[in-house]
């Protein structure tokens, strides 16, 4: 179901992940992208993996949570794991015409594979820890620098965290639209895929409306509370490192030695 989406929800708790600088998070997050994709055999990638598991066993909620995370891009996973896995050099192990899987071939889709599932991981960690105000306030912070090229942050970064924040809305409410569309007889399981595309049509028309609505009360509601960005507000809470982001930084610099020390050290699987 659409409405089993985990993607954008937040759940309060005191784990250490919980406890982490929001601006930390976000910049540990870019650095893990950046580990997962320089990874160039099984040694670094398991480490990698291992870490993400880590992290997402540390954060104290319940792993159904993050499969959940998962359902909304495993097709895309599975797409690309075996388009890639007709893309190799080297002896072929099975060929069929222009098609042929190599050792290179399955290297690559294991590799792809495992990428994608630990970043779709790393991110729901984010999500999942850290409360849209406080991403609002990270975002917003990190991105202090470019006001000086005259650049609205304060605006970007609230657009970003409101959009994050809505993805559960409108999947719950395109769940709800579907089922009242069903309970009226519309059929959206049968036929070939032109006639599903046809049938989404009247779910797609009332969820439009109903974006532009929440879109509309939202504006409506800030305005009625005065809101006119970034300049001179204040913040009930301020953001401050403290020892735990000071660990996270050196576990993630150890990791980096790892993963670094493995590619140097071992043999390339992939290139």
């Amino acid at each position: 179901m659409i409405s089993d989406i985990a993607i954008g929800q937040f759940f309060p708790g005191k784990s250490p992940v919980h406890r982490l600088d929001p601006r930390m998070k976000v910049l540990l997050l870019i650095g893990y992208i950046v580990f997962i994709f320089i990874t160039f055999n099984y040694f670094a990638l398991g480490l990698m993996a291992l870490s993400v598991l880590a992290i997402v066993l540390m954060t104290k909620i319940p792993v159904k949570m993050y499969v959940k995370g998962l359902k909304a891009i495993i097709f895309i996973v599975l797409f690309t794991s075996v388009l890639n896995l007709f893309y190799g050099t080297g002896t072929p192990l099975w060929q069929w015409g222009f098609l042929k899987i190599t050792l290179a071939g399955i290297n690559n889709a294991i590799f792809i594979s495992i990428r994608i599932v630990s970043l779709i991981l790393i991110s729901c960690v984010l999500t999942f820890t850290t409360s849209p105000t406080d991403l609002t306030d990270a975002l917003e912070r990190l991105m202090k620098p470019l006001n000086f090229f005259h650049i609205k942050v304060h605006e970007i970064a609230m657009m970003m965290t409101i959009a994050l924040r809505f993805v559960p809305t409108l999947l719950e409410e395109t769940d709800k639209i579907m089922n009242a569309q069903k309970a009226r007889g519309a059929d959206m399981e049968t036929g070939n895929l032109l006639t599903r595309v046809k049938a989404l049509i009247p779910v797609l028309i009332p969820l439009f409306v109903s974006a532009f609505r929440r879109a509309y009360d939202l504006a409506v509601a800030m305005e009625c509370r005065c809101y006119q960005g970034g300049g001179g507000r204040t913040r009930m809470k301020t953001l401050h490192m403290g020892k735990t982001d000071v660990m996270a930084v050196v576990f993630t610099l150890l990791l980096l030695t790892g993963v670094i020390l493995c590619n140097t050290l071992l043999p390339a699987t992939i290139r």
